[in-house]
């Protein structure tokens, strides 16, 4: 017997089913089946008819082809879309590390049974004289006056909505259902689709500036040529980058292919999305957290169908069913939320290259700040480097100054505020201008430094912050060294060190900042704030609209938001990221500090910045001062490639669970010796240790770090440990990896 193979994927949730299984291709399907189909097969010893996915196709049976049960049918019916996704979703399984089903409910996230909305409208099938010649015969009967009430109502307008006939006319499906039966009126249904905005005037884009139209030339001019690849444009704050990515969506919307819009869920402001729909029209759809779920099945049905052309959206949008993309953008491409904190914990950036391969597409990456690693790609010339070093508009950057807190408090000050920034925001005050106040509340967990000299307690061998324990063990997660908790700075000998954090949160700036300035409308925006759905672009119009003089905020208030009025920006705690145990700090602090910079002076009117820290000496602090990337740059890739961070070097974070301690111990130090057996020497690794966070809900957390210049080399370690957590399957142990991680553990 000889025929085309399947290996297929079973669609079941389930780790012990994550693996192909064969099936026979038979002769009335033969040619219909093709990888990325889903498709019916009988499973087990009883048949049971289930649902899989078709992974690969081959001339070549694993097993006795007589034996090997045969695909019942295809059930999918846009395979073309499904097939790239299924592709891709067997990639991230491959590179990252997950079941193969949890690869393909990120890239088909919806499987629930959603609802459809429906129109019903009451239409009339009848000519002018006709149907008034039956409104005179309905009037004559008693029995029939609702029927002439019905028509009477469609004679003036043509056709009804089936609601408001059933509601306000108060005519019953009965009445409805016997004019239908004399054809004198027809029920039509038609799907609606829900609709994430609806308000709009659509508007041209702005005249280019000539830095603006020559990069928009240079790169429509490869995508006309065929070239397809992958573009970095770093652009200051201010500087236009959006019109730039609207003018080349424009024209790779005009030849008739789709486009992807990446924005952190942060930036996924209404104003920023308006601006896209008053460019494109309804031709624009998004995709958000707090949309329901019958609104995220109604975007991916409309994107299926062709209605829309243009979707934005976090990174789940990557996954949206166009069948023809031909650009994908990445707005702040250096933004942590792009890396997904659930298996398989892919990132955005990667993940979006690959699909673009797969599409034959283009990717733009933009930030004010660059991630280092797309930075230094771009450098290698793995990535193509465009910059906008002046602002659209022709404004000025902001005059930046750094106050040093420690000064403050030798001078008797020991509010959160500092002499210079309490002038500063009474000067914006008195001349009707407004006012940003972000804190920088990043790296607060565990933390301990010095208010007097700003001095952490570091790691000697990481240049990271030691992590304080509530035993009171300070404790560094990237090599296991520990220490006994201090009371002294070994600085300055001063007693005021401890755990950071106390006293600086939004709330307690809120109030301080209203007893200091009773006159002034302040609102704040943190997570307390912005829970319910609509909370957000409430807080940001009040503030457009000039109904706060006064923003208080985290870093949801410095992302992409464009306020003339907005002449100040108080940093708080500049510093505190800096204190972060994660060898990223110093790259979150500079972009965190520029990008709360760039909210001020963005009009005519010249903007100020007043930088709070109590380390004003630190590179990330100086550069971010005179926004000065490549300085910044130049000093953080020296660091990690003198310790081998990314992306000089690679990490494979592995993170074991267990709801027994020693359990879960000595399965973490059995699973380190056999995935790093043989190839110490190319590898170093770190661990196992207790994860920053030891406990979690129950669960007792060990990390292992692996570490090589060589990401094929980590790819086989995770492999290796897959490999030994199937043959070694404990009941209440689970693995699971991150390559390059963005966020700590």
């Amino acid at each position: 017997m000889s025929g085309k193979f399947a290996d297929i994927i079973v669609d079941i949730s389930h780790e012990n089913l994550d693996r192909t299984f064969q099936y026979r291709i038979g002769d009335a399907l033969e040619g219909r089946v093709a990888v990325g189909d889903r498709v019916l097969i009988p499973f087990g010893k009883g048949n049971r008819q289930i649902a899989g996915f078709v992974l690969e196709i081959s001339d070549k049976a694993k097993f006795d082809p007589a034996r090997t049960k045969e695909i019942i049918s295809v059930l999918s019916d846009d395979s073309l879309v499904e097939q790239k996704l299924i592709m891709l979703a067997y990639w991230m399984k491959t590179r990252y590390g997950s079941t193969m089903n949890r690869a393909l409910a990120t890239v088909l996230p919806i499987k629930k049974k959603v609802r459809a909305v429906e129109k019903r409208d009451v239409v009339l099938l009848l000519g002018a004289d006709e149907a008034a010649q039956k409104l005179e015969e309905y009037r004559k009967k008693k029995t029939t006056v609702a029927r002439a009430r019905l028509l009477e109502e469609l004679i003036r307008e043509g056709s009804l909505d089936y609601r408001l006939v059933t509601g306000k006319l108060n005519i019953s499906p009965a009445t409805i259902r016997a004019l239908c039966e004399q054809k004198v009126v027809d029920v039509v249904n038609e799907r609606v689709y829900r609709k994430t905005v609806t308000e709009y005037s659509r508007q041209d884009g702005p005249k280019l500036t000539s830095d603006q139209q020559r990069i928009v030339d240079e790169i429509s001019g490869q995508y006309r040529d065929g070239v397809r690849d992958t573009y970095l444009l770093y652009g200051i704050t201010g500087s236009g980058k959006t019109e730039v990515y609207m003018e080349l969506i424009d024209q790779v919307v005009t030849a008739g292919r789709q486009v992807i819009v990446l924005i952190p869920e942060i930036s996924l402001t209404y104003q920023t999305v308006m601006r896209f729909y008053k460019r494109f029209g309804d031709r624009v759809s998004t995709l958000h957290s707090r949309l329901s779920d019958g609104e995220k099945y109604d975007q991916f049905e409309r994107a299926k169908k062709h209605e829309i052309d243009i979707m934005i959206g976090p990174r789940s949008a990557l996954f949206t069913p166009f069948d023809d993309i031909g650009l994908i953008v990445i707005d702040e491409e250096h933004e942590h939320t792009y890396k997904s904190d659930q298996m398989p914990r892919y990132h955005a950036r990667e993940v979006a290259i690959k699909l673009a391969q797969l599409h034959n597409a283009s990717v733009i990456l933009g930030s004010a700040t660059p991630s280092v690693e797309s930075f230094n790609a771009a450098k290698n010339g793995m990535y193509k480097l465009y910059t906008l070093d002046k602002r659209a508009k022709g404004a000025a950057l902001p005059k930046v100054s750094v106050v040093d807190m420690r000064e403050e408090l030798k001078h008797g000050n020991k509010s959160v505020l500092s002499a210079d920034l309490k002038q500063a925001i009474e000067g914006r005050l008195l001349a009707g201008e407004q006012v940003m106040l972000f804190i920088n509340r990043r790296g607060l967990s565990g933390c301990v430094a010095c208010r007097s000299c700003g001095q952490s307690v570091k790691c000697p061998h990481c240049d990271v912050t030691l992590s304080r324990h509530r035993n009171g063990v300070l404790k560094c997660h990237y090599c296991g060294y520990e220490q006994s908790d201090v009371r002294e700075c070994k600085n300055c000998g001063s007693k005021l060190i401890g755990a950071m954090g106390t006293g600086t949160g939004t709330q307690a700036i809120e109030d301080m900042i209203r007893s200091v300035f009773p006159y002034a409308s302040v609102l704040r925006m943190d997570a307390d704030t912005t829970r319910q759905k609509g909370d957000y672009e409430s807080i940001l119009s009040a503030f457009s609209n000039r109904e706060a003089d006064i923003l208080v905020g985290t870093q949801m208030i410095v992302k992409g938001h464009d306020f003339p009025f907005v002449t100040l920006v108080g940093i708080l705690a500049a510093d505190m990221s800096l204190n972060a145990n994660d060898y990223r700090a110093g790259e979150r602090t500079f972009q965190l500090l520029v990008q709360a910079a760039g909210r001020a002076g963005r009009d005519s009117r010249p903007g100020e910045v007043i930088i709070q820290t109590y380390q004003p000496e630190n590179y990330a602090i100086r550069s971010a001062i005179t926004q000065d990337y490549g300085a910044f740059f130049e000093e953080e890739i020296g660091y990690r490639k003198l310790l081998s961070y990314p992306p000089a070097g690679h990490m494979l974070a592995i993170l074991v669970e267990s709801r027994e301690e020693n359990e879960g111990a000595s399965y973490a130090a059995s699973l380190a010796d056999v995935v790093t057996d043989g190839i110490i020497g190319r590898v170093s690794v770190i661990g196992p240790t207790a994860a920053t966070i030891r406990k979690l809900k129950d669960i007792y957390r060990q990390m292992i770090y692996v570490k090589s210049p060589d990401t094929d080399i980590l790819t086989s370690v995770k492999d290796r440990a897959e490999a030994y957590c199937d043959t070694n399957r404990k009941k209440d142990v689970r693995i699971s990896f991150d390559l390059d991680p963005v966020n700590g553990y």
